[in-house]
């Protein structure tokens, strides 16, 4: 079993995955970073946090005192900089520091790409990081992928986006490039597997899928199992540049990484020695598979979200429509009462049926004779108790998917809609009383799911604001005895987008 590994990155795509692997499998862990308040919610007791930065020297030696393995995953693409050169600094620092505290292995992640064709700048530095990195330390395992499928990786990001709002999309060249795409489960399964290999010289492994398709097929598998017819049109005069720019007015991409990322797929990124599949035992998904794992996992995600907990931290909103979780559109907002926590949840308990849905009730009966006209359940169904909810069953044109009592009530709902939504209700104590907090989610289908999300999303803001104040209103008013003396303590609320 490995000795202490120490893990740069670990706020990133796939440096936050290998975290959460690491942990999982009680291995003791310590991470560097620059910000290291920024890894306070997702470290256990027993990973340890160093304040540290490649472009410190002294910082690194101590980072590397004691340490077995070694991940380096820096990358500067996103940096204002020149990013080659911040990269060929970065990894000399590093594998001179790594080399010196005698850290037995390093591990990095690379990109695929033929280095005898003239490569983009960002796959160039990819491997010339790797080159780097083995120049000064003796054992360095690198990996070369292609595109990584996986929910929140950049190029499934770009890939839905581009799918969800262009019904007809105008195709430069670099779609019909080929890559061999590899599932974010199978690139993890290597890195970790990499932990095991025997003290032996440095080695370079391709790795990645059976399948080799281009961008173009990715996105037609995305819209097959989304649902959603789509016309490509295929347009030879785009150049990379002004595909970036055009990225950058459809997708939440941003444009300095796009337009990067975009260079970059002009060369094939496929897999030319099976040297890989004879050393690990890691057997790699299709992208039919890869993309189908990566929406159920989001679903999974979003069931395991405390939302309390991720908005908070996830920085200023990306739109104005709403946050966005993957596909998702989140719309959130939260209110103090002062009352234990079993009483702010009662009439949250109580909603829907005949209790209403405590604002706007003219309106929503509209919405469910409009979706009894479509052919949809309407709110006719009612709830089947006043007092007590279980999971499953129907509640107006909801229904229950969660239900932890006195905690989180989140509905799912049953009404016709260009999309799926969801309705949750958390309660939390806090020193005032207790918290609750309402979010709405939407995962829009398509150019008419998110027509409908931001043709309403006024609307929203005005009948769920009221829903919330009169939540907090019918908390506090049914237990009146709890307030302090002589003190009325206001409803406030706050949207968090």
């Amino acid at each position: 079993m490995s000795g202490l590994i120490l893990l740069t990155g670990a706020t990133g795509y796939v440096g936050g995955r290998v975290l959460s692997l690491l942990q999982q499998q009680e291995l003791p862990v310590r991470c560097l970073a620059r910000r290291p308040e920024s890894l306070q919610d997702r470290v256990t007791a027993s990973t340890e946090v160093l304040q540290g930065d490649v472009f410190d020297p002294p910082s690194l030696q101590t980072a590397c005192e004691g340490v077995e393995t070694a991940y380096y995953f820096v990358h500067s693409m996103g940096d204002n900089q020149d990013f080659e050169s911040q990269d060929r600094i970065a990894a000399e620092n590093f594998a001179k520091a790594a080399s010196r505290a005698g850290v037995r292995r390093l591990i990095y992640l690379g990109g695929l790409g033929n280095p005898d064709e003239k490569l983009s700048k960002h796959l160039r530095s990819r491997q010339e990081t790797g080159d780097i990195l083995r120049a000064h330390h003796s054992q360095v395992i690198e990996f070369r992928a292609s595109i990584v499928i996986g929910s929140g990786s950049l190029s499934f990001e770009m890939i839905r986006s581009l799918v969800e709002r262009l019904p007809i999309m105008i195709c430069p060249r670099w779609v019909q490039v080929k890559a061999q795409p590899i599932a974010v489960e199978d690139l993890l399964a290597y890195l970790l597997a990499a932990l095991e290999l025997p003290a032996t010289a440095s080695q370079v492994y391709e790795i990645g899928g059976p399948d080799q398709v281009s961008y173009g097929q990715l996105m037609q598998e995305y819209a097959r199992q989304r649902g959603l017819t789509r016309r490509m049109i295929p347009v030879p005069l785009l150049t990379p540049y002004l595909s970036s720019l055009w990225l950058g007015l459809v997708t939440p991409l941003y444009a300095r990484v796009g337009r990067k990322l975009v260079e970059s797929l002009r060369n094939p990124t496929l897999v030319s020695s099976n040297l890989a599949q004879s050393v690990f035992s890691v057997r790699c998904r299709s992208v039919r598979e890869a993309i189908h794992r990566a929406l159920v996992n989001e679903d999974r995600e979003l069931a395991e979200t405390r939302w309390s907990d991720a908005l908070s931290s996830a920085g200023p909103p990306r739109s104005w429509g709403g946050r966005r979780f993957g596909s998702r559109l989140v719309d959130s907002r939260e209110v103090v009462v002062s009352v234990r926590p079993d009483q702010a949840f009662a009439p949250i308990r109580r909603i829907g049926g005949k209790t209403g849905w405590y604002y706007g009730n003219f309106l929503w009966a509209i919405r469910g004779f409009l979706d009894l006209l479509i052919g949809g359940v309407g709110i006719r169904r009612g709830r089947r108790d006043p007092e007590n909810l279980r999971v499953d069953e129907a509640l107006d044109f909801w229904r229950v998917e969660l239900f932890e009592p006195n905690q989180r009530l989140r509905l799912q709902a049953e009404m016709k809609l260009p999309g799926r939504a969801w309705l949750e209700f958390e309660v939390s104590p806090c020193e005032a009383g207790s918290t609750i907090r309402q979010t709405a989610i939407f995962d829009p289908l398509g150019l008419a799911g998110l027509l409908y999300w931001y043709g309403i999303y006024p609307l929203h803001q005005f009948v769920f604001a009221g829903m919330l104040r009169n939540l907090a209103r019918a908390a506090e008013s049914s237990h009146p005895e709890i307030r302090p003396a002589g003190k009325e303590l206001d409803a406030h609320t706050k949207l968090k987008t």
